[in-house]
């Protein structure tokens, strides 16, 4: 006897014993094959990583057996174990490849599975529409498609608009006195395929694995960071005796409305500890010191304390939180510098001597970095005492979220152990989920990715030493695709510690260039202090500024005019004014690149990338010079679908440069002229409308 196919389908017996699967390092693979699901970072083993309503592709192989129809279904959890169920699409049928876009719509662990699963109401509507246009057991296929639809009401909750389209379907479908077609047009009408794709009746659901998805706060992913040494924030040089009187917490808080009128997210402060004496380090890393050189404040700890306690010069507890309040009411939020290190000074060089490496002549190891040596720092030695050391830097940081700071940039944390960062972010995370972790991480490809994969919500990235159109490109795409699902990158044209060639040479120009595609290429990017005057001029040698901060106070004379000095102050306002009002800009996974005839040109767009926030109806077309010294004209060659907007080739839009205001019409074709001198601009942020 043939089984009808509107049999309901036999349960898995529960006699088989598939534990023997295991002897080959085979798991099974279900009734439906759920395969390849992405993103998945290592396996599954690390959570994939969003924020909030970020829209991300989930992709999988499901197949099945024989000619029966196959569907998906992503199934999303939410923090308090809801299911969310969204349909996928089959984009490649020959390679069984399934897809379909999520997001999240608030914070929290969630998880998602994707479940393949036998759709007997496509395989009715194969079947049965080539057979009853043919002819062939007419009656029997339309009785068999009622019975689908009877299957589909009884089993399956649903609304009573849908039921009624479903029995009006299943009327028709028995009307014997209707032409065929016209029923067989009842059962696959586009109501009724709604309502099943709503809400479809499936058949030997078969569930893949389940995959922990950790979504975070928006910052996480989008903002703007502004970097301040509070030491020179206020800092006054004597001009009779050359001797510097120290800013504080107080004058610091006064640049805080510049800062956020600028538009910037964060301020994020180098250390505020204690500085040690031994060994302190002059003007310029110098191992000459003079009297009031105020060392560096890497170099933490001394008798006044270490990572918990304030430099007294800056202030108390009670002016920092007076800091904090002060940011918080324009707007800014605090990062803190966490440098995992001591000077000579430091209360633990004493209290905790096994934290750190003893060499053979019982001296304590201080830090180097070939050809590079800091006398003044003892690195950590998490091997020696783990316990005390992970509870001691768990206690310290949170004296820090206690007053306040939830940002952390964290000072070269691939020389700790991955496996202490990893239990420190999950630890604090319990009691504490809006914490975000920086990792300033200038190192091998590999551990940057591992740092972001066991916590670290955001990484610096390589982004100073890409210069060229191909280099961005290639990096870029990394990062949007390959690395997206786990490590968000922060861009910094120059820090405290870098000042590349390109940045030294390029002038003014390279610093707008720099900086806008700082801000458009991801959604994090950095300015350190300074930026705004073009500060180039480096330590002849090396990659880094000239009378470095780190040991020395500035004082950047903010209110005044200085004859010949550049100011980009309205630049970078302009820059975060257009990042805010752009809300296709704060994605990091929908951009695309564009062809330029000069390889000097860069062209990227960005639409898209959010849930609800308008983005769908936002591109940003960015075109820029890399080359500072030389004005260039070329040819693009855009891809308009990829614009978005319902752009096809052949049409024109208009491009409005969100800078300038200029606005042209534009095909897939245009030739721009960009670069450094008067009348021209060395890059367009333009506006994509189809106005």
């Amino acid at each position: 006897m043939t089984e009808d196919s509107t049999t309901p389908p036999a349960q898995p017996d529960a006699a088989i014993d598939r534990s023997v699967l295991a002897l080959f390092g085979q798991q099974p693979v279900g009734r439906i094959p759920v395969l390849d699901v992405e993103p998945v970072v290592d396996a599954g083993r690390r959570p994939t990583r969003s924020v909030v309503g970020e829209l991300f592709t989930l992709s999988a192989t499901v197949l099945r057996e024989g000619h029966d129809a196959v569907n998906a279904t992503a199934v999303l959890v939410d923090p308090d174990d809801g299911e969310h169920h969204v349909p996928m699409v089959q984009t490649n049928p020959g390679l069984s490849h399934w897809e379909t876009v999520v997001h999240a719509d608030r914070e929290g662990v969630w998880s998602f599975r994707v479940e393949g699963w036998s759709d007997p109401y496509g395989t009715w509507v194969h079947d049965g529409t080539i057979k009853v246009e043919a002819g062939v057991d007419v009656e029997l296929m339309l009785e068999e498609g009622a019975r689908v639809l009877e299957r589909a009401l009884d089993e399956v909750d649903r609304p009573q608009e849908h039921i009624d389209v479903l029995d009006r379907a299943i009327v028709t479908l028995r009307s014997s006195s209707l032409d065929p077609l016209q029923r067989l047009a009842a059962g696959i009408d586009e109501q009724v395929r709604r309502v099943l794709e709503a809400a479809p009746l499936r058949d030997h659901v078969s569930p893949g694995p389940t995959y922990t998805w950790w979504v975070e706060r928006p910052l996480a992913l989008t903002g703007a960071w502004y970097e301040i040494f509070p030491r020179s924030e206020g800092a006054r040089q004597d001009p009779q005796t050359g001797l510097w009187t120290t800013g504080t917490f107080a004058t610091a808080a006064q640049r805080l409305p510049a800062i956020a009128r600028m538009g910037f997210d964060v301020v994020y402060l180098t250390p505020v500890h204690p500085i040690g004496t031994t060994n302190r380090k002059g003007r310029n890393n110098s191992l000459t010191v003079e009297e009031h050189d105020p060392g560096s404040p890497y170099a933490i700890g001394s008798p006044e304390g270490g990572h918990d306690a304030l430099h007294p010069d800056l202030g108390d507890f009670e002016d920092f939180d007076a800091f904090v309040d002060a940011a918080s009411e324009q707007g800014l939020q605090v990062a803190l510098d966490l440098a995992l290190q001591a000077s000579p000074d430091h209360p633990w060089a004493t209290e905790h001597q096994d934290f750190f490496t003893t060499r053979a002549d019982g001296t304590i190891a201080y830090a180097e970095n070939p050809p590079k040596k800091y006398q003044d720092i003892y690195p950590l030695n998490f091997d020696n005492a783990p316990a005390t050391i992970y509870a001691e830097v768990r206690r310290v940081v949170q004296v820090w979220i206690d007053h306040g700071v939830k940002i952390f940039r964290v000072d070269n944390p691939h020389t700790k152990p991955v496996e202490f960062w990893q239990w420190l972010i999950a630890d604090v995370a319990v009691d504490h989920p809006d914490v975000i972790w920086l990792a300033e991480a200038f190192t091998k490809p590999m551990m940057m990715r591992t740092l972001a994969k066991v916590g670290f919500q955001q990484s610096y990235t390589y982004y100073a030493w890409r210069n060229t159109a191909a280099e961005l490109r290639e990096y870029v795409s990394e990062l949007a695709t390959e690395t997206a699902p786990y490590m968000r990158p922060s861009f910094w044209p120059t820090t405290h510690d870098i000042l590349t060639p390109y940045m030294q040479t390029g002038g003014a120009t390279a610093h707008l260039v720099r900086s806008a595609l700082a801000a458009t290429l991801v959604p994090t990017y950095g300015i350190y202090a300074g930026f705004e005057h073009v500060e180039d001029r480096p330590r002849p040698g090396a990659e880094e500024h000239l009378d470095n901060e780190k040991y020395e106070f500035k004082d950047r004379r903010w209110d005044e005019e200085v004859p010949g000095r550049t100011d980009l102050t309205g630049w970078l306002t302009t820059l975060n004014r257009i990042r805010r009002e752009h809300p296709s800009l704060h994605w990091l996974r929908n951009v695309t690149f564009h062809e330029a005839d000069d390889q000097n040109v860069l062209a990227f767009s960005k639409h898209g990338g959010g849930a609800d926030d308008g983005s769908a109806q936002d591109t940003v077309l960015v075109v820029a010079n890399l080359d500072p010294h030389n004005v260039r004209g070329t040819r693009l060659h855009l891809d308009l679908p990829a614009l978005g907007l319902g752009l096809d080739w052949g049409r024109t839009f208009t491009a409005r440069d969100l800078v300038t205001d200029q606005r042209w019409t534009w095909d897939h074709q245009p030739w721009v002229v960009l670069g450094p001198g008067y009348g021209h601009e060395p890059v367009h942020i333009i506006h994509v409308t189809t106005d």
